[in-house]
């Protein structure tokens, strides 16, 4: 590859037309954009890599066609397991209340860490010693982090409130 060329001239000069090819084979053009995203990610995670490539265009449209089989063979398997009854049909997704709105938009107001903290303690109801270790960090971090979070949601929540009411 040209030293002097840098991921956002390739991103620029070849982005859109990944796009419309992947969106040619996916028939899915949000699919196409995914696999397209997680190709550049995937580039700039490894500069590396893309900077021995003669063609980068040609190495992101073969990385964004893998990801493009990989999710189709996991959807494929997923359909298969759900028409064989395996899996239980009954909707376990929670209504979507204004409530519930006000709650994920006021935590991405959050520092992501804390968000992430937040989330895996009340959401998916981890203890404060498995998520130190699921997030890499000391007991005493992650209570930090969930009580600034609470502070936090407390006073978004409280503005949401505020706003809705003088609306």
């Amino acid at each position: 590859m040209n030293p002097e060329l840098d991921l956002r001239d390739i991103y620029a000069a070849s982005a859109g037309r990944l796009v419309a090819q992947l969106y040619g084979v996916t028939g899915d053009f949000a699919e196409a954009q995914d696999a397209v995203q997680e190709a550049f990610a995937r580039a700039l995670s490894r500069p590396a890599v893309l900077s021995r490539v003669d063609k980068p265009e040609a190495w992101l449209r073969r990385v964004a066609m893998n990801v493009a089989r990989s999710r189709h063979r996991r959807r494929t398997l997923f359909d298969r397991i759900a028409r064989s009854g395996r899996l239980s049909t009954a909707d376990t997704t929670p209504p979507i209340s204004p409530d519930h709105v006000a709650l994920v938009a006021a935590l991405q107001c959050l520092p992501r860490a804390t968000r992430e903290t937040v989330v895996l303690h009340y959401i998916a109801d981890l203890p404060v010693a498995e998520l130190a270790v699921t997030l890499g960090c000391s007991v005493d971090s992650v209570k930090t982090r969930l009580v600034r979070g609470r502070r936090a949601l407390a006073h978004h929540l409280r503005d949401t409130e505020r706003e809705a009411s003088h609306a």
